[in-house]
């Protein structure tokens, strides 16, 4: 089976284990019903797996041995005590390469996400992410390589695909198209037309 879009395998980044798919929990309204609730990750560690392709090893412990986790479609409006659950439900939670976050209610980009080195795809797209500005938070994840953040309202902002290049220039996937020399070309020019430098203050030695 190839990989293709929206799978843990897909493009280039090397195919990666079979995801840990968690629903939402069961009797639960639609992500259109105003009056849904709203759920963090500690809420879904009691569901059971959503069935996949293809079967997850698991570990002696019985903990699912694999790299990548979705989350999607899950109402959830924060990641309060992530990792925690991440420790709970793989034995091996350091190594997660893969997040699909995509479809819930997050408002931004929580930190913790940033403590994932590992980390190489991540979708958000979906969300309620409010500021553009969240996106510098990802920068310091070094292995990080595909990016969605579509469906979010920083998509409206001017300047958002070129913004998010800048940020994070050593991804080669965002939203799910490729990026090429032309768009990183486009998106240095505008960050020369849009982005002031910091000033760095010098101190001086005193008299």
């Amino acid at each position: 089976m190839g990989c293709g879009p929206g799978s843990p395998t897909s493009y280039s980044l090397g195919c990666v284990s079979s995801p840990l798919s968690l629903p939402i929990p069961q009797g639960q309204k639609g992500k259109d019903d105003l009056s849904r609730p709203h759920f963090v990750p500690t809420d879904l560690i009691s569901e059971e797996p959503r069935p996949g392709l293809r079967p997850l090893r698991h570990s002696k412990s019985g903990k699912p041995l694999t790299q990548s986790l979705r989350l999607n479609n899950n109402v959830l409006n924060e990641l309060r005590d992530f990792k925690q659950v991440l420790s709970q439900l793989l034995e091996h939670p350091e190594n997660l390469a893969w997040i699909d976050l995509s479809f819930n209610d997050l408002t931004s980009i929580d930190p913790v996400l940033t403590t994932l080195f590992n980390l190489s795809v991540l979708y958000l797209h979906g969300n309620s992410i409010q500021r553009l500005g969240e996106v510098n938070k990802l920068a310091i994840l070094p292995r990080l390589r595909s990016l969605t953040l579509h469906g979010n309202p920083i998509e409206e902002e001017k300047g958002y695909r070129q913004y998010v290049l800048c940020t994070l220039p050593r991804i080669t996937t965002f939203d799910f198209s490729g990026i090429t020399k032309a768009d990183r070309t486009t998106a240095e020019v505008w960050k020369r037309m849009n982005i002031k430098p910091k000033k760095v203050r010098i101190k001086q030695d005193a008299l």
